[in-house]
């Protein structure tokens, strides 16, 4: 696991303003992202400290739920999953919309500014309905969106036989569902969707110049029922990514 140090932390903070363009090589596929920097330039800052000290490599796909999200950024594997180390929390920036094919970071309920290195694909539209990530929480920060011919990478990982509670499911190779259901099946990283290394492809600050990026209206719209009500309890707690007692040496 990558150390955080100080020093490269120091110099990506000039290295941050100017990237728009990264590539996430994963073992399913590549993923090129246009990041917002103009938008949620604090948000894409703290991305791209993880991407310049390397902390998301040989990191894992660990939460994957059908028609909703896939999210990465917090866990690597050896015989376990371990968390990533981070660096403090970044201030919420609900500017724009939890569109489908938008990345957004991931945070702890009932605290806005608790995104740290955590981030998740959206896989629809999920910015009001059942989910309400536009509103809900403060609003999950969007921070880039994903190429058009990367769709099909995460079609790919959300078709994947998927292991573990069925609120925090996670994609697995080579693994049938019988095996998942057996405690002796064990897990190891060749069964897991892995991200190998995210690199910045274009430093252009103006590269995203020509994106049409949805913008959250939802945030501050009186009209909107109260995110914080019982209906949407049930779905505050899916994103954020404590997932205690993750950890685990077996399949479950």
């Amino acid at each position: 696991m990558k150390k955080l140090l100080l020093g490269s932390l120091l110099a990506t903070a000039a290295f941050a303003s100017n990237a728009t363009v990264v590539e996430m090589q994963t073992s399913q596929g590549t993923i090129v992202i246009d990041l917002f920097d103009k938008q949620t330039p604090k948000t894409v800052a703290n991305f791209l400290s993880y991407v310049e000290s390397e902390a998301y490599n040989q990191t894992v796909i660990h939460r994957s739920l059908e028609n909703f999200i896939i999210q990465g950024g917090g866990f690597t594997f050896t015989d376990e999953f371990e968390a990533i180390e981070t660096i403090p929390a970044v201030v919420n920036e609900p500017i724009l919309s939890n569109v489908k094919g938008t990345i957004a970071m991931a945070k702890l309920p009932e605290n806005p500014n608790s995104a740290t290195s955590h981030w998740f694909f959206n896989l629809k539209d999920n910015s009001a309905g059942d989910a309400r990530l536009d509103e809900q929480n403060g609003g999950f920060t969007v921070f880039g969106q994903i190429r058009e011919d990367s769709y099909a990478v995460l079609d790919k990982i959300s078709g994947l036989v998927h292991c573990g509670p069925a609120k925090a499911p996670y994609p697995v190779v080579n693994i049938t569902k019988e095996q998942c259901a057996n405690a002796d099946t064990t897990l190891t990283i060749a069964n897991l969707v892995a991200i190998n290394s995210v690199v910045v492809l274009d430093d252009d600050p103006n590269s995203s110049v020509n994106l049409s990026p949805k913008e959250n209206t939802l945030i501050n719209d009186p009209t909107q029922p109260d995110a914080s009500d019982s209906s949407s309890g049930s779905m505050s707690w899916l994103l954020p990514l404590l997932l205690l007692g993750f950890k685990r040496r077996r399949v479950a």
